[in-house]
């Protein structure tokens, strides 16, 4: 199996294991951590998650669009030792269109039924999330950077 395909199995692989991730953005120099339920759309090129509107999350979307979400899996093999893959999506936020929002959303809940009343409350907002580039990291010295244009390539 060639790298790049080895590298969109761990993609999809920690995307099937964990439904949860940090989103990072900044504002004013100013970093913000957040927890979110992520849903990723369009083979992983696409990220959604919901927010309320009255958070600092997004007033910083608001003003810097730019984001890092980054997704842990753990893994307990055979003999009891954890192996962690952590990967982190690079990107900017997008604006949802209007016939696509119904899709959004149902793929949302779908992923996340628990958060349906979170979700269709009046100050919660879905964004969406253009990746541009993933980094997959295996171990301290195994890091590698994909583009999603290389990514692509093999869809």
């Amino acid at each position: 199996m060639s790298d790049l395909l080895k590298i969109k199995k761990y993609i999809e692989d920690i995307f099937n294991i964990s439904k949860f991730a940090v989103l990072a953005t900044e504002a004013n120099g100013q970093p913000h951590a957040s927890l979110i339920g992520i849903t990723p759309i369009e083979e992983y090129r696409r990220l959604i998650f919901a927010t309320y509107r009255n958070t600092r999350k997004y007033t910083n979307l608001s003003q810097n669009g730019k984001v890092a979400v980054l997704v842990e899996s753990i893994d307990i093999n055979r003999v009891g030792l954890q192996e962690s893959i952590v990967l982190t999506a690079f990107g900017h936020v997008e604006e949802i269109e209007a016939e696509y929002k119904n899709i959004v959303l149902n793929a949302h809940i779908e992923r996340h039924p628990e958060l349906s009343s979170f979700i269709h409350s009046e100050d919660c907002t879905l964004v969406l999330i253009k990746v541009d580039t993933y980094q997959v990291v295996r171990g301290i010295d195994d890091v590698e950077w994909w583009t999603i244009d290389e990514l692509r390539r093999m869809a």
